[in-house]
């Protein structure tokens, strides 16, 4: 018998998920031509012209490559920074779709050559 078997049907199990660091990249997004809306909502300059614009979202685990991500992004391309959290290991920018391309295509390379880690392809919407 195992460990439920004890429990009475009323007893609700609990669940706990642990974050494992591994290195990788597991979300690298390209939103062509979003809503403004969604730029609201997301915080984002409302600036911006949105006919010609796109967000880019990554998401690395260990978190605080996002900073080196972020830097990466600026260098690579015209892209400005709207979000980065060294606790989440979140990225978005803003720029073109050819900037943000640029941006996530150089961020994929250099830390699967350089940094060794695993990455995803790159969607869009």
């Amino acid at each position: 018998m195992g460990y439920t078997d004890y429990m009475p049907p009323e007893v609700k199990q609990r669940i706990i998920q642990e974050l494992v660091p591994g290195k990788q990249i597991s979300l690298a997004h390209i939103i062509a031509n979003p809503d403004k809306t969604l730029y609201t909502k997301l915080g984002l300059d409302p600036a911006v012209d949105y006919s010609r614009s796109a967000i880019g979202i990554l998401t690395v685990s260990p978190a605080e490559t996002a900073i080196i991500m972020a830097d990466i992004a600026l260098k690579s391309s015209g892209v400005e920074i709207g979000f980065v959290d060294r606790f989440s290991g979140s990225l978005i920018v803003t720029g073109t779709v050819s900037e943000v391309e640029a941006a996530i295509n150089a961020i994929l390379e250099y830390v699967k050559e350089r940094l060794g880690f695993v990455i995803c392809p790159i969607t869009r919407t």
